[in-house]
């Protein structure tokens, strides 16, 4: 369980940052002015990575960083419009209001890791694991294998009912090819 992150270490981070980093959109800087001088608000912020997959978020960046300068996150809408998220934190001043900052080696960033939270929302399907990219290739594999084996299969029906030996010789050699390319492969197994 993750120790949760109080509103002065939010407020010293926040005050750091802004210090230290030049935001894209101006109307950035203001939101973050203004959750640092509400207290009250601040404890209901938390710093996430992919806050596109919380009910509300806001995403700005930094102009080190290459990504879109400012997104807002309304339960399924989305935004690039400041005001319209300045709006509704002051309508919703107790309401969870998610950050995610980017900027350069936001990851490797000691005083921005030390704040950030869990996000409750991501989910963990986001995590590919080696075992599930190697299924993913063998089930490509395997479809592809079955598909091109398929369509030798139905030529060489062609080729038996039209009576063309050479035809019919060379696509048996192809069929032959396939299936010992596909045995080759490690991890595969012929059908």
């Amino acid at each position: 369980m993750q120790t949760p992150v109080s509103a002065e270490e939010k407020r010293k981070f926040l005050r750091w940052f802004l210090d230290h980093y030049q935001l894209k959109k101006r109307e950035s800087v203001w939101i973050l002015n203004y959750l640092l001088n509400h207290q009250s608000i601040l404890k209901h912020v938390h710093f996430v990575r992919d806050v596109k997959y919380c009910p509300r978020g806001i995403l700005m960046t930094t102009h080190c960083s290459g990504d879109t300068p400012f997104r807002f996150y309304k339960d399924h809408l989305v935004t690039t419009d400041a005001e319209k998220s300045f709006h509704d934190i002051r309508l919703n001043p107790e309401e969870p209001l998610y950050l995610q900052l980017n900027f350069k080696k936001s990851h490797q960033n000691a005083y921005y890791v030390s704040v950030m939270e869990e996000n409750p929302f991501k989910p963990d399907s986001q995590d590919i694991t080696e075992k599930d990219r190697l299924t993913a290739v063998r089930l490509l594999e395997d479809s592809l294998f079955a598909f091109q084996k398929n369509r030798l299969l139905s030529e060489i029906d062609r080729a038996l009912d039209d009576m063309d030996r050479k035809r019919f010789d060379k696509l048996v050699r192809k069929l032959h090819q396939l299936e010992e390319s596909y045995v080759d492969q490690p991890g595969l197994q012929k059908q």
